[in-house]
């Protein structure tokens, strides 16, 4: 009798560790790379219920950062970089083709999103949310008819000297110098890269500006100064905070960005990174997302609620960047042109 006990016992065991009815068969995993706060926490969870999966979920800092991870070997199925890089991983084959039939969502896609630049078939990457560069003022201080009029060369008017923020990237920093210069901001011409230099340089030592990242978020809520180059998710954050806040987009241009989905070449789970990526453009994923972030979302159903009267971000313009203006330029992959404005910033930040 015991022989047939310890006999069910260990049946039993068996049973208990591998599921008979297969709920406690090993989850399938995803590995996601993504930028930092860049989503509501709460959809993971929701993609991991819905699938029964587990999401490992890491973010990074530029793309420079991911760039460098994935090159070094770190394994993710799902990537989000932004539109250069995504020309970048095209060209080395670091990333593979989507299966669209898969991508049911797609059609959700906002009208100035449905043919990028770096990816107009959408063969290796969808969109994941969007923006532009401009600048951010307080209304108390600055006037919109001064920057209609100045444009980004607001940014050395005395008038202003210790009272703007500048972003602390080496080519976010050159776009209002170039554009300010009427140059492209993806120019090859070292005579027009120089010129740019030279007016960051004049910049430096006579408007005393003060270099900042993510910071500039709270400086500006609080008032501290009077101008700041900020992204246009940034800026709906600040104007949401403080009413007295704006936004505007110089009409030499700017540079437009979206940063997208991709799957890279060694990627573990096909199936689960195309249920990602579509899941993602489903509206109530992506508003989720969006009011957690405040950038611009991908799908324009979300956009239109959002943006209109009632909506969370309604009456900020920050939210709804223009688009089709031929001025605005995406940043291209050129890693001359990048490896030379960083030296060029470089000696920016270190000029006396």
């Amino acid at each position: 009798m015991r022989k047939i006990l310890v006999a069910l016992l260990a049946v039993l065991m068996v049973l208990g560790f591998t599921g008979c009815s297969g709920n406690n068969e090993p989850k399938q995993e995803l590995y996601v790379f993504n930028w930092g706060e860049y989503i509501d926490e709460n959809n993971i969870t929701l993609f991991e219920k819905r699938y029964n999966c587990k999401v490992y979920y890491k973010t990074f800092d530029s793309n420079e950062e991911m760039y460098t991870a994935i090159v070094g070997g770190d394994k993710y199925d799902i990537i989000v970089p932004s539109d250069y890089m995504v020309e970048r991983l095209i060209k080395e084959e670091m990333i593979q083709k989507l299966d669209l039939s898969q991508i049911t969502n797609i059609g959700n896609l906002a009208a100035g999103l449905k043919s990028p630049d770096y990816d107009p078939s959408h063969e290796y990457s969808v969109p994941y949310f969007q923006g532009s560069i401009g600048i951010v003022y307080d209304t108390t201080k600055v006037t919109l008819e001064e920057l209609e009029e100045q444009g980004w060369n607001i940014l050395v008017n005395p008038k202003y000297a210790g009272e703007i923020y500048m972003y602390n990237a080496d080519r976010d920093n050159f776009l209002p110098a170039l554009k300010a210069l009427g140059y492209s901001v993806n120019t090859t011409s070292d005579e027009e890269i120089q010129a740019a230099y030279q007016w960051l340089i004049n910049q430096k030592k006579t408007m005393n500006p003060a270099y900042v990242t993510d910071e500039v978020n709270d400086n500006m809520i609080d008032g501290l100064k009077a101008l700041a180059v900020a992204y246009s998710g940034a800026a709906t954050y600040i104007m949401s905070e403080n009413e007295n806040m704006g936004y505007y987009e110089p009409k030499q241009g700017t540079n437009i960005w979206s940063d997208a989905m991709c799957i890279t070449k060694n990627c573990q789970n096909l199936d689960l990174a195309h249920k990602w990526i579509n899941f993602c453009l489903e509206p109530e994923v992506a508003e989720a997302n969006s009011l957690w972030v405040g950038y611009t979302s991908d799908v324009q159903s979300v956009i239109d609620k959002l943006s209109s009267e009632g909506g969370e971000f309604y009456g900020i313009n920050a939210y709804t960047p223009r688009i089709g203006y031929a001025l605005d330029e995406e940043y291209h992959d050129d890693l001359t042109l990048k490896t030379k404005l960083a030296e060029l910033w470089n000696q920016v930040m270190f000029a006396e």
